[in-house]
């Protein structure tokens, strides 16, 4: 009885979702963040729905088929404007102009009542990289320091760029579903402790979508807010139509009252004569703006602005530019067989 009073009270919260974008569809998953019955999370563990919406791109199949394995049961798909893989058979499909909401919130209930089966796994239940058997000692292990002992490789030692000590490095792939990054972008990063050494682009960015600049430009700075820890002040951004002159101009002038673009470092990730700080604030100007330009201007590469900043500076340097200037500054640079699955989600 206890168990049953728990799920009719969680069964009126708002629906936990993930949201993983496809081309085109900025601007719808936009205006279902606004949502008030939808919670959108930043991490698939904690979502009961994964939302694929818009066609994902080829190369991006198999990070969703991942993204998709590692949501807790309960769970559900909504396909929203897309036919879903042959592997989704149980999978809830949503017409492009319909609101998905009432449909999420009917499958919510019946997952949390148990009258809605749960997703069985789309892959296989085998490890990233095969190490049972494997090497000197059955572990995975080559010689002293390669192999992937236990599934996992070794970190490599290599110059570090601040005083060349030689400390452990490590590579991985982050994206094209990391809340953090504009959607479709992916980076193949190394890392030594949070200090970023090397980055090449994996995907580019997705294009937004025609229309969608103003959606674009609001979920940016809500990207910023975030980042900056002014969580509710994001939510907020997120929330507040942009058609609204009003209530557009009331969010600018709280954004600017809370110190934010204080808390973004002078002179971090400069190019074309702007700082992050600069293009943050400029972006915060134009919400609302249909019209507004980019800002960075021509020439430079994103990948040569993050070595050596630590990863919160690098998150708030990535998402400080425009769509338009961070589809021109990050064109693909590592085609998708030649670089190494991380964490691609």
């Amino acid at each position: 009885m206890a168990m049953k009073a728990l799920a009719r009270i969680a069964m009126r919260a708002p629906i936990p979702v993930f949201v993983a974008t496809g081309r085109g569809w900025l601007g719808p998953c936009r205006k279902l963040a606004a949502s008030a019955d939808i919670a959108v999370v930043a991490n698939i563990r904690q979502a009961a729905i994964l939302i694929v919406a818009g066609e994902p791109r080829d190369e991006d199949r198999d990070a969703l088929r991942r993204l998709h394995d590692q949501m807790p049961h309960p769970r559900a798909t909504a396909w929203w404007g897309t036919r879903p893989f042959a592997e989704a058979d149980s999978a809830l499909e949503v017409s492009a102009t319909d609101d998905p909401g009432p449909l999420l919130r009917r499958a919510f209930a019946a997952l949390l009542a148990r009258v809605r089966e749960s997703e069985p796994d789309w892959l296989p239940d085998d490890p990233p990289n095969p190490w049972r058997g494997e090497g000197d000692h059955g572990q995975g292990g080559k010689g002293m320091m390669g192999g992937t002992p236990y599934g996992r490789p070794m970190a490599m030692t290599a110059d570090d760029l601040r005083d060349g000590l030689a400390l452990d490095s490590f590579s991985f792939t982050v994206g094209p579903f990391y809340p953090s990054l504009p959607p479709g972008l992916a980076l193949e990063l190394v890392l030594q402790g949070d200090i970023i050494q090397s980055a090449r682009i994996v995907r580019p960015p997705l294009d937004p979508g025609k229309g969608a600049a103003d959606a674009c430009r609001s979920m940016i700075v809500g990207r910023m807010l975030h980042l900056l820890e002014l969580d509710a002040l994001a939510r907020r951004c997120e929330a507040v139509p942009v058609d609204d002159r009003d209530a557009v101009a009331a969010l600018r002038r709280r954004i600017g009252a809370s110190g934010a673009m204080r808390a973004i470092p002078d002179g971090l990730g400069r190019i074309a004569g702007a700082d992050a700080r600069t293009r943050f604030t400029r972006m915060v100007a134009a919400l609302g703006d249909a019209e507004a330009s980019s800002f960075a201007g021509p020439g430079g590469r994103l990948v040569d602005l993050l070595p050596g900043l630590e990863w919160s500076e690098a998150m708030l340097v990535i998402n400080s530019f425009s769509h338009r200037d961070l589809v021109a500054l990050a064109p693909r640079e590592v085609e998708p067989e030649e670089h190494r699955e991380g964490h691609g989600t």
